[in-house]
């Protein structure tokens, strides 16, 4: 499966586009071939404050948010979690605000990483080649 890795954040201006984008790509995509994952953050800006289930509720009644929500996490920095850090470590790119993607092939190799001010649609095309890949390698192995 492709992984989109996502810190999200409900009070930032990159909130509202990111959201509906996201859930787009997953309706579209996913889920058998592709899932959003998405790390809700409060480091930067202090723009997640709530708590895990006000935060899932957010993204699920305001956006639709079909893909998995995990726990409020530190995601840069000395206390970020070994997810981010190998994400980290494997870009060179850590983040500094809210709404970093990291695009992770089905082996688990990070194919590349992109800041908040990438939108969604501008990395559509990176997704869909990796998902396209796995659907052609299913379909040789019938």
């Amino acid at each position: 499966q492709v992984s989109l890795v996502v810190n999200v954040a409900s009070e930032c201006g990159y909130t509202d586009s990111h959201y509906k984008a996201l859930q787009q790509l997953q309706r579209d995509l996913g889920p058998y071939h592709f899932n959003v994952l998405a790390f809700p953050c409060n480091q930067f800006g202090q723009q997640e404050p709530d708590t895990n289930k006000e935060i899932e509720s957010f993204a699920r009644k305001t956006y639709g948010a079909s893909f998995p929500m995990f726990s409020k996490v530190a995601v840069s920095g000395a206390g970020a979690i070994p997810a981010f850090k190998y994400l980290i470590e494997s870009t060179g790119e850590e983040p500094t605000w809210n709404f970093w993607k990291y695009l992770v092939d089905p082996d688990g190799k990070v194919v590349k990483a992109w800041d908040s001010t990438v939108s969604v649609e501008e990395i559509r095309p990176y997704v869909t080649e990796l998902v396209r890949k796995i659907i052609l390698k299913k379909k040789d192995e019938l």
